[in-house]
């Protein structure tokens, strides 16, 4: 396998060459028409194209906006977006969804190109399609609006380049790398995943090819990203990353806001259900197939074991949002899934429910799962825990670095990465001493207070203060 790449390697840097020749030969017109506009003086736009898709990173734009509105009312906000809502509506939402009161008017910048970062838009070469799929929706975003400050809070790390050019300053708030090293080493392991599909795992050559595209891809990730003026990002285990492929020894880690507040009036006394809840969107690598069949498992050994058939009522609860068909075709799956395994009548889907319905599953459910694979954060989790719910989330990423760690020596919770592990500790959970499960979850909860909305509201502040404030004073 190794002479593969190495066959490969020399070809790679001829090809990473010749890229980023081609990119600056297909740029340079755009140089002369990017310094001739005119940038709005006091304006602060977000670049959010998908302002509506119910996850944290939604959370993290609104509370951002309140950030900067609560400590510059000078500021005027847009809001770059390709939802059909208004301003007015995605506000009231913020509101309903996320608790998140947006005190002054945010401006809408409508946005017609937002399918060209869509991935089924690009069914090959993903990556690289919606990477040039940013750099034209970030020249449409900056031939409508230039801002004095351009805030990316949903990862396109391509637009920044134009928004450069143009004369903004550029901020990125990072939820994860588009790319990591961890993607290249799966890779070259040749270990098959949602994003590296049996086809090219089972195939030496094409998983060489496939590293050396992610070698390009990387490089020039981090030529992009090299642009921005302030990087923020959501974790440890992304700052490593960021600070790794983009050369940049200045990144600050904001922890994302997760509302700790709400879920911190949930008397930890409350009776528990035998109920396990699942908060995340049905996107293929929040792995909800593992879930459900780590759950078939679990009730499997309660069922076959007398002394644990008490505890054979307990139930699955999956929550969240669909972003679009495909999303919609997964919960369907998933359905299926249940009904083959013989488990429907214990697994229930919340689909697109409200923040208020969400708060009184937290209080009643007994743990929560989560089984994303570096997962760059994980507000679910943190949720799980300021609830008083026991978290299992899966052993890597922002879970194992920043989240699911010991509270003045006191455990948190659980980390998992197998079926067996994930079933093992549920059953763990559901057979804990109700005092043993109030200990964990008070330790839970404590740790949680990390990563309050406030303390997201003064750490987003104080690193965007010092490029932001002088903008505005001009």
């Amino acid at each position: 396998m190794g002479t593969i790449y190495d066959h490969f390697s020399w070809c790679g840097m001829a090809l990473e060459t010749s890229t980023f020749a081609a990119i600056a030969a297909a740029i340079a017109p755009l140089l002369v028409l990017l310094k001739r506009i005119q940038r709005k003086k006091k304006a602060v736009a977000f670049f959010h194209p998908f302002a509506r898709d119910g996850g944290g990173g939604e959370r993290v734009l609104w509370c951002a906006v309140q950030a900067v509105q609560a400590e510059h009312p000078n500021a005027r906000v847009h809001l770059y977006s390709g939802d059909d809502a208004s301003a007015e509506e995605l506000q009231k939402r913020a509101l309903e969804v996320f608790g998140v009161e947006i005190q002054r008017p945010v401006h809408l910048v409508r946005m017609k190109l937002r399918f060209l970062v869509q991935a089924e838009t690009y069914p090959r070469l993903t990556m690289i399609g919606q990477a040039v799929g940013s750099i034209l929706l970030g020249l449409e975003a900056i031939l409508k609006l230039t801002p004095a400050v351009f805030i990316d809070t949903s990862g396109y790390a391509f637009a920044y380049p134009i928004a450069k050019l143009a004369g903004s300053k550029v901020v990125a708030y990072v939820h994860y790398p588009t790319i990591s090293t961890d993607m290249l080493a799966r890779v070259r392991q040749r270990r098959n995943m949602y994003n590296n599909d049996e086809g090219v795992s089972g195939s030496a050559w094409k998983s060489g090819i496939k590293v050396l595209y992610y070698r390009c891809f990387a490089a020039l990730y981090g030529l992009v990203g090299r642009c921005a003026d302030v990087t923020m990002v959501n974790s440890t285990w992304t700052r490593n990353h960021i600070a790794q492929l983009w050369a940049n020894n200045g990144v600050h880690i904001v922890y994302p806001p997760c509302d700790t507040c709400k879920l911190n009036n949930i008397d930890l006394d409350r009776p528990r259900e035998l109920e396990i809840i699942s908060i995340a969107q049905f996107r293929p690598e929040k792995d909800h197939k593992l879930q459900i069949e780590s759950f078939a498992h679990a009730l499997s050994k309660v069922t076959k074991t007398p002394d644990m058939k008490h505890l054979s009522n307990m139930r699955l609860r999956l929550v969240g949002s669909c972003r679009n068909a495909a999303d919609e075709a997964r919960v369907k799956d998933l359905r299926l899934l249940s009904k083959k395994l013989g488990i429907e009548h214990h697994v229930h889907f919340s689909v697109g429910i409200s923040y208020t319905e969400l708060v009184e599953h937290l209080g009643t459910a007994i743990c929560g799962i989560h089984t994303m694979v570096d997962e760059h954060f994980g507000i679910g989790v943190v949720e799980y825990m300021a609830a008083g719910t026991i978290p299992i989330a899966h052993g890597s990423g922002g879970p194992l670095t920043d989240i699911v760690v010991p509270h003045n020596g006191t455990r948190t919770g659980f980390l998992a990465t197998t079926l067996e592990e994930y079933s093992t500790a549920m059953l763990e959970v559901i057979s804990m001493s109700v005092s043993a499960r109030r200990a964990m979850g008070k330790a839970a909860r404590a740790h949680a207070s990390t990563f309050s909305t406030d303390r997201f509201l003064a750490s987003f502040t104080a690193a965007l203060d010092p490029t932001l404030s002088p903008v505005l004073a001009t």
